[in-house]
C-alpha cells in the first residue's frame, strides 16, 4: 500500500473515530437532560443569558446537534453557536442564531471560517417522554431548515474570538 493511500485511510479512520465520540457525547448529554427533567422555561433562560453575553462579549457556545441522513439515521455534528436574540410570544419561543460548524461526518473537522456561518432559527419546546411516565424535557430543534434536531448548547464551553467569522 502506498503512503498516500495509507494516510487517506488513517484520516478517514480519525474522522469516524471523532464521529463516534460526538455521537456518544450527544447521547450522554441528552440522557442527562432527560434524567434532570430540564424544562423549556429554564432552557429559554439559559439562551437569554447566552444572547446577552453574545451582544456584550461576542460569546459563542459549543453546540452539539443531530443531522438527519438518508435511511432515517441521525449523526451528531458540532459547531459554535452565536445567539443573536430570543423571541417569545404566542406560545412559542424561537432563537435567532448563527452556527459555525466545526465537524460533520461529510466534511470532517472544520476550522471556524472554513464555511460561512449558517443563520438559523431554533425553537424551544417541552417534549414529552413516554419512557419516563409522561415526563417532559426541553428540546431545541431547527425550524427554518429540515433535519437538524436536538441542539445541546454547552454553556461551560464558550469562546469570544469568533465574531469576525459571523459576518
Amino acid at each position: 500500500m502506498d503512503s498516500d493511500a495509507l494516510l487517506h485511510d488513517y484520516h478517514r479512520w480519525r474522522r469516524f473515530q471523532r464521529q463516534d465520540r460526538l455521537d456518544r457525547e450527544h447521547r450522554a448529554a441528552w440522557q442527562q437532560m432527560e434524567a434532570a427533567g430540564i424544562p423549556a422555561r429554564r432552557t429559554v433562560e439559559a439562551y437569554r443569558s447566552m444572547a446577552e453575553k453574545a451582544a456584550a462579549q461576542g460569546a459563542c457556545y459549543r453546540t452539539l446537534y443531530l443531522q438527519a441522513h438518508e435511511g432515517g439515521h441521525a449523526l451528531a455534528c458540532e459547531g459554535w453557536l452565536f445567539v443573536r436574540r430570543v423571541l417569545a410570544g404566542e406560545g412559542q419561543t424561537r432563537i435567532r442564531a448563527a452556527l459555525l460548524p466545526t465537524f460533520t461526518l461529510e466534511d470532517g473537522p472544520l476550522s471556524p471560517g472554513d464555511r460561512p456561518a449558517d443563520a438559523m432559527t431554533l425553537e424551544v419546546f417541552d417534549a414529552v417522554s413516554l419512557d419516563r411516565g409522561l415526563a417532559s424535557v426541553a428540546r431545541v430543534d431547527r425550524v427554518d431548515a429540515p433535519g437538524q434536531t436536538r441542539f445541546i448548547t454547552l454553556i461551560d464551553q464558550v469562546r469570544g474570538d469568533l465574531r469576525s467569522h459571523l459576518e
